[in-house]
């Protein structure tokens, strides 16, 4: 049977797929008779289903399959009033071997829905236009240094752009998003004393995020928390990865440094968000609304693609914890 993937699937339709098993859960139905809820995904789809007592996978379900595992599937794809669901034919784990059928690991993870190196192109040619050559070098060095990571990285364990490229989509927005705002407010304060540094707003919002190189680390059911990630954060990494750039550097600004340091620390807003300092500097003030209005702005569009409350508004059990109208045509 051809391999195909699940996104691709239409109800009644059966195939071979590569998938990764994310989740196994032990629960009990109603009449107190042990079943397991499990859940299987590619790189765009997500289906999750009982395995009953007394199916002819409930052994194999309780004793050999793993989360975090691949495997191939021969399976039924159905679309039911409880969700979308597989009726499991045949499985196995996935080998080394299945590498000449298609099988590709990170192919069940989500990912960006723009092209990598397309995205880090654009990220360096904005770094590149920064006029302070000390700066600009700073900024392409931290870039090219950990460019493989760079394209590959998350930007999140979950909420917002968690998925591969994750990371990379968003600074390469944030950065969009301050070259606009530095301009547009150079030109309405031309008076203001010290003058807006636009170099400084556009290397903050490259850089914001660059200690979750060192937060996260990637494993094919998803992202999760280094130890290092786990004990300091990305915000203190941040700053530590910025300084040992500028230490191998004898020509940048000691004031440059401090103030695009503030921007690491200060760009999350608030000390109950993870910063540890307010924007104290009109730079600082621009890359943290860049940066909240990229991650909000993708929560509100995770809420209205996956709410499945009918009529107008969304339910409030979100990760914006707030209800989204989404309008009278589309809950028709």
């Amino acid at each position: 049977m051809s391999i195909a993937t699940l996104s691709e699937l239409s109800s009644g339709q059966e195939a071979d797929l590569f998938l990764l098993m994310t989740a196994k859960e032990e629960l009990k139905t109603k009449q107190g008779k042990p079943y397991f809820r499990v859940g299987f995904r590619d790189g765009a789809r997500e289906v999750s289903f009982p395995i009953w007592g007394d199916s002819p996978w409930a052994a194999d379900c309780r004793d050999a399959w793993n989360p975090g595992t691949f495997y191939k599937i021969r399976a039924v794809y159905l679309e039911t009033s409880f969700g979308p669901q597989l009726e499991i034919r045949k499985i196995r784990e996935a080998t080394d071997a299945d590498v000449a059928d298609g099988f590709d690991p990170t192919a069940c993870l989500p990912k960006s829905r723009f092209e990598p190196e397309a995205m880090f192109g654009e990220l360096l040619t904005i770094a590149r236009d920064i006029r302070n050559p000390a700066l600009r070098k700073l900024v392409e060095s931290l870039l090219t240094d950990h460019r493989e990571q760079i394209l590959k990285h998350p930007a999140a364990r979950r909420n917002h752009h968690a998925f591969v490229g994750g990371l990379l989509e968003h600074s390469l927005s944030v950065a969009r998003t301050c070259v606009y705002l530095a301009d547009k407010y150079a030109d309405y304060y031309p008076d203001l004393k010290p003058p807006l540094d636009k170099d400084l707003v556009v290397a903050g919002g490259i850089l914001h995020d660059i200690g979750k190189l060192r937060e996260m680390r990637q494993r094919p059911e998803g992202a999760e928390h280094t130890p290092e990630g786990s004990l300091i954060g990305h915000i203190l990494i941040g700053r530590d990865m910025v300084r040992e750039a500028a230490s191998r550097m004898s020509d940048l600004d000691s004031d440059v440094l401090l103030r695009l340091e503030h921007l690491i620390i200060a760009h999350q807003g608030r000390p109950d968000w993870g910063s540890p300092k307010l924007p104290m500097t009109p730079e600082a003030l621009l890359v943290h609304y860049a940066d909240d209005l990229d991650a909000k702005y993708a929560m509100m569009v995770g809420v209205l693609r996956d709410d499945t409350t009918p009529g107008p508004v969304t339910s409030r059990k979100n990760i914006l914890m707030q209800a989204v109208y989404r309008g009278e045509e589309q809950a028709r």
